[in-house]
C-alpha cells in the first residue's frame, strides 16, 4: 500500500494582516462558510478547507507566479465575476485573456494571495488538453 497515492488536498493555509476581510472574500466569491474566526479563521469548502492566519507584520510577501485558481463552467460566468470583482474594487492583475487551456484572470485576495478564476469551455484543441484535465 502506498499511503502517499491516498492523500487528498486537506487545507490550504493563507496568512494575512486582516483576517475578517480576507474571510468574507472568501465567503463571498468563493463560497466558503466562515465555521471559526479570531486570530486564525476556518473556512469550509465542499472539497478542502482554508485557514486564514493572523500576521501582524507588513502583508507577506508571495512570489511572483505563485496563485491558486478556480474554475467556473461557462466564459459567461468568468467575464461576469471579473465585472463583479472590477466593481467591487477588487485588485486586478489581469484582463480576461484566452491561452490554449481557456479564457481566464488574475486579481489579488486581500492578503495579497494571487487568485486566477479560469473555464476551459474555451479552450483550443480540446481533445488534447481536455484528457489532462479531470
Amino acid at each position: 500500500m502506498h499511503i502517499h497515492t491516498q492523500a487528498k488536498l486537506n487545507h490550504l493555509s493563507f496568512p494575512t494582516t486582516n483576517v475578517a476581510e480576507t474571510a468574507a472574500f472568501f465567503e463571498k466569491y468563493l463560497g466558503c462558510e466562515i465555521i471559526a474566526a479570531g486570530d486564525s479563521c476556518l473556512l469550509k469548502r465542499h472539497d478542502f478547507d482554508i485557514v486564514l492566519d493572523h500576521v501582524s507584520e507588513e502583508q507577506p510577501a508571495w512570489p511572483k507566479n505563485f496563485h491558486f485558481g478556480i474554475e467556473l463552467d461557462s466564459l459567461d460566468q468568468v467575464h461576469a465575476l471579473y465585472k463583479e470583482f472590477l466593481a467591487d474594487g477588487v485588485q486586478m492583475e489581469t484582463e480576461v485573456f484566452n491561452n490554449a487551456r481557456g479564457s481566464r484572470f488574475f486579481c489579488r485576495t486581500p492578503g495579497g494571495v494571487l487568485l486566477e478564476v479560469n473555464t476551459r469551455a474555451d479552450m483550443q484543441q480540446q481533445d488534447q488538453w481536455q484528457k489532462l484535465f479531470s
